[in-house]
C-alpha cells in the first residue's frame, strides 16, 4: 500500500452560515489536501496527518474529525496547549479571516520529530510554506533536516510555498525559507500570481526555473483558470486548464487540485493525466462553499 503524509497545522474553523450564525469546523492548507485525497485515494493509498495538538476536548474533537474522515492521525499531544481558530467573515460576498493561533500546538510539530512516521521509499511526505510559517526558526530547521533524511530514504517529498506574508515576519524571511524548503524538495506546486508577486517572476517559466535550480526534479506551476506549467525530466509541457462553468469559493482550490495530483501520481499516473486530475478536483470544489466539500 502506498501512503501519503500530510503535515501542517489543522484549525478549527467559524463559517458563517445564511442566518449570521456560526458553524464549527476544520480545516487548514495540507489538512485540506490530506482530506481530498482521502476522497480520491481508494483502499490503495493510506493518508495520514502530522501536527500536534493540545490536551483539551477542541483537540479531542479534532483527532476525532480525522479519524471520522479515515486519515491517520500522528498528533503529538502537548500539555496545557490547544488547537488553532480561525473565523471567516463575509462583507458583499467577499470573505476575509481572523486568527488566533499563538496558543496553537501545531507551532511545536517538531520539537521532538526525528523520523516521518510509517512512509517507505516511494511513498510521499507533504508539506507547505504555511507549515513553516508557524513554526520557529528551529523547528523549521528540524523539519527540514528530517524531510532531507527522509529523501535519502527514497521517500518523495512535495512542497506548495503557498505564500503568506502576514505568517512571516518580513517578505524577504519568507522567500529564504520557501527556498531553503524547495532544496529538500523533489516536487513543488507553486502558485504563479504568488511567486510573481514575491519572487518578481515574470512568467511562470521562471518560476519552474527557480525550483529547478533549487533542485526540485517536479515543479508544477499553478497559474488560476490557466494553462498548467509543467517541468520534469528535462521536459516542459502545457496541460489546458478547462475553464469552470461555477465559481461559487475558491477556497481550498489550491489544496484540493494539490490532492488530485498527488493521489495520481501515487497511483503512477503520468505527470500530465495527473495534472488535469487535479484540475478536474479543483474545478468541483469551486463550484460549491467551503473549504471541505464533497468532491
Amino acid at each position: 500500500m502506498k501512503r501519503l503524509l500530510a503535515i501542517g497545522e489543522c484549525m478549527i474553523e467559524l463559517a458563517p452560515d445564511a442566518a449570521g450564525k456560526f458553524d464549527m469546523g476544520f480545516a487548514g492548507d495540507t489538512f485540506n489536501t490530506a482530506w481530498y485525497a482521502r476522497r480520491l485515494a481508494g483502499d490503495q493509498i493510506s493518508v495520514g496527518y502530522l501536527s500536534a495538538v493540545g490536551d483539551d476536548e477542541p483537540s479531542h474533537r479534532m483527532t476525532a474529525f480525522m479519524e471520522d474522515a479515515g486519515i491517520k492521525p500522528h498528533l503529538a499531544k502537548r500539555v496545557g496547549r490547544s488547537v488553532g481558530l480561525y473565523m471567516i467573515s463575509l462583507k458583499n460576498g467577499e470573505r476575509s479571516f481572523s486568527y488566533w493561533r499563538d496558543s496553537s500546538a501545531a507551532r511545536t510539530l517538531a520539537d521532538d520529530l526525528t523520523v516521518l512516521p510509517d512512509l517507505q521509499a516511494g511513498d510521499v511526505a507533504y508539506f507547505s510554506g504555511i507549515t513553516l510559517a508557524v513554526l520557529p526558526a528551529a523547528g523549521r530547521r528540524t523539519l527540514l533536516d528530517v524531510l532531507s533524511k527522509a529523501r535519502g530514504d527514497g521517500i518523495q517529498i512535495a512542497f506548495d510555498p503557498n505564500l503568506r506574508p502576514r505568517l512571516w515576519s518580513d517578505s524577504q524571511t519568507m522567500c529564504d525559507w520557501i527556498m531553503q524548503a524547495a532544496s529538500v524538495s523533489d516536487i513543488a506546486l507553486p502558485s504563479f500570481e504568488d511567486e510573481q508577486t514575491f519572487f518578481g517572476d515574470t512568467n511562470p517559466a521562471k518560476t519552474a526555473d527557480r525550483y529547478s535550480a533549487a533542485g526540485v526534479t517536479t515543479v508544477i506551476v499553478k497559474d488560476g483558470p490557466r494553462d498548467v506549467l509543467i517541468r520534469y525530466a528535462g521536459r516542459e509541457e502545457l496541460v489546458p486548464n478547462d475553464p469552470a462553468r461555477t465559481v461559487i469559493d475558491t477556497t481550498a482550490a489550491g489544496d484540493s487540485f494539490n490532492a488530485g495530483y498527488l493521489v495520481a501520481k501515487l497511483q503512477e499516473h503520468p505527470d500530465a493525466s495527473a495534472v488535469a486530475e487535479g484540475c478536474a478536483v479543483a474545478r468541483k470544489v469551486i463550484a460549491a462553499r467551503g473549504a471541505l466539500v464533497e468532491v
